[in-house]
């Protein structure tokens, strides 16, 4: 069973957490399906609005959506809360994705 499918099937029993989202978000995105890589990590920092790792994901998903006002919006609340825990690596990541969308 591919890692997608079990993920839905966790999703389906009602296991719903922003951990899994992430997962699945992640896993929809490797596999270029971004609209729902968007549903999905949209889902999981609505879940966790501290999870750093999804919002970089959440922006990454947009920007390959084209949705590219939405992403640098999730980047720059990504930004904050990944300085806000400390989580600097993440928040450099996301700047430098930002200012590559702002050109």
């Amino acid at each position: 069973m591919a890692i997608i499918e079990q993920f839905e099937a966790l999703l389906a029993k009602g296991q719903d957490n922003a951990l899994l989202r992430y997962g699945l978000g992640s896993a929809y995105l490797k596999q270029a399906d971004y609209p729902h890589a968007v549903i999905h990590l949209a889902q999981a920092v609505a879940l966790d609005p501290h999870y750093s790792a999804a919002w970089k994901g959440y922006g990454k998903a947009l920007v390959a959506d084209g949705q590219t006002a939405a992403a640098q919006a999730a980047y720059r609340r990504g930004i904050e809360v990944a300085t806000e825990h400390g989580d600097l690596q993440a928040a450099k990541e996301m700047q430098v994705f930002l200012k590559r969308l702002e050109k």
